[in-house]
């Protein structure tokens, strides 16, 4: 990011971007796109992300808005997937990206290497946890995704994903109706930011005490379909939000096909109990032998992961089959060898999800500050200690909770290291992305996505009063 300018208010971010782009009425007016990507969306991101509340509301209005003027346009993924269910196109999987940190700068690395491969079949994501450790609200979140398309010239539908949005097990158990209720009010603060794709997860509450595999998935699939009613009823209009269950959570034993069908069978008809015409799940989690940021060894190498790809393939066919939706989706994979992920598009998974790897370049990067790295490392000597077992070794300790490093009073020094360290730790995650884009089959997919995928233009109402109207001869004769 190029030093940036702080906004007072308003007026100073019009006055700046007046070059850019101007205002009538409501309605953004491109007059200078290059101008824009070269000068002035980095302080317009930084003005999202760290200005005072009245200069955010006003960047991040002015973000969305300038998005929906060049066509990058926030969407459901729900046709693409649903249309994979009735076997539209087959051999790829879709990447399902965790933003944790540096997250501007990893989001402009993952549209560069998607523009020189020919990506739209992607997603960013960010689960329940990550928003508050990472101290990431969702409408920032979506912010700094399209601000990144904006800078690196992406055009099309750009699918931002709320992952894990799981019920807590613990606090479902101690209050049930907060828990909901919490998990409700982030729904309710999502959506309209444009997170139109949702992987509800009450997997948490499977209970595998109970005799049958039905009574164990009852509470999970209920809950699923409560969930799913409640968030078609705050849906946009003319948008089918995408939807996705999950029936083992990830990290314990791996799912079974009689889990899979007890699920959506119980799924099915505890939807068809809010409305029988009611779009379901367009897509399935399950466990096939991974956990979340894989297995640190004392050492701190990672421990050898083997993920069943034959169950992979089995329930992703049932789930197609059967329940003619996407398939089954993979979770924890981003640690794998690299010989692993062209397995995935091969076995009929419809989406991966990685995030850890993207974290393990950031933090080992060789030119990353030794001694910053320590700060942050102090830091999580205190914020984490909870988190420390007593046989955990520093190298153990510290790969499990150095995700928790991006947030708080860290998140502006990262995003101010300098600027030849930045972009050096840009080029090694566009390597990255444009290795995996190319593993799981969603190179040249453009054409593809735009056949099946409709974006709707959204627009949203001005955070501040009316300034005066930009007259139509102002933008004559400039260039787009």
């Amino acid at each position: 990011m190029s030093f940036p300018t702080i906004y007072k208010d308003p007026s100073e971010i019009e006055q700046s971007l007046r070059e850019s782009l101007t205002l009538d009425g409501n309605e953004i007016r491109i007059r200078n796109e290059a101008r824009l990507r070269s000068e002035g969306i980095d302080s317009l991101i930084w003005n999202a992300v760290f200005g005072a509340a009245e200069v955010q509301a006003y960047a991040r209005w002015l973000i969305w808005e300038t998005g929906q003027a060049l066509g990058i346009h926030p969407c459901s993924i729900h046709d693409f997937y649903m249309a994979r269910g009735h076997g539209a196109y087959e051999n790829l999987t879709v990447p399902a990206i965790n933003i944790r940190g540096l997250a501007y700068d990893t989001a402009r690395a993952m549209f560069r290497a998607a523009i020189k491969n020919d990506v739209a079949a992607l997603i960013c994501e960010i689960s329940r946890g990550e928003i508050g450790y990472t101290s990431q609200r969702p409408d920032e979140y979506t912010s700094v995704v399209v601000g990144a398309a904006i800078r690196e010239g992406f055009r099309g539908p750009v699918f931002i994903q709320g992952d894990h949005f799981q019920i807590n097990s613990k606090n479902y158990a101690a209050d049930p109706d907060g828990e909901l209720h919490a998990l409700k009010e982030l729904i309710r603060e999502a959506i309209p930011a444009g997170f139109f794709n949702i992987d509800i997860d009450s997997s948490t509450l499977v209970d595998l005490s109970q005799p049958t595999v039905a009574e164990q998935q009852q509470m999970n699939y209920q809950l699923c379909a409560d969930l799913s009613a409640f968030i078609r009823s705050l849906e946009p209009k003319d948008i089918t939000i995408s939807l996705g269950g999950e029936i083992g959570e990830v990290g314990l034993k791996n799912s079974t096909e009689e889990e899979l069908r007890a699920f959506m069978e119980g799924y099915h008809r505890a939807l068809a109990a809010h409305d029988p015409m009611m779009p379901g799940i367009s897509k399935i989690s399950i466990q096939t032998g991974t956990s979340h940021g894989g297995v640190v060894l004392a050492d701190g190498n990672l421990a050898q992961v083997k993920i069943d790809f034959d169950v992979l393939r089995q329930l992703s066919d049932v789930a197609r089959e059967v329940h003619h939706i996407a398939g089954a989706v993979q979770h924890g994979a981003s640690t794998l060898p690299e010989s692993a992920f062209h397995k995935f598009s091969e076995a009929g998974a419809c989406e991966v999800h990685l995030a850890t790897g993207f974290q393990n370049i950031v933090f080992e990067h060789p030119l990353l500050p030794e001694a910053f790295r320590q700060r942050v490392y102090a830091h999580l000597r205190v914020a984490a200690a909870a988190e420390r077992i007593a046989t955990d070794t520093d190298e153990q300790f510290f790969y499990k909770t150095r995700k928790k490093g991006f947030g708080g009073a860290l998140k502006q020094e990262w995003w101010t290291l300098p600027p030849q360290i930045l972009q050096a730790i840009g080029e090694s995650l566009e390597e990255r992305f444009a290795f995996l884009f190319k593993e799981l089959g969603v190179a040249n997919t453009t054409d593809l996505v735009n056949r099946l995928v409709r974006p709707q233009e959204i627009h949203k109402p001005r955070p501040l009063g009316p300034i005066e109207a930009v007259k139509a001869e102002d933008v004559r004769g400039l260039a787009d």
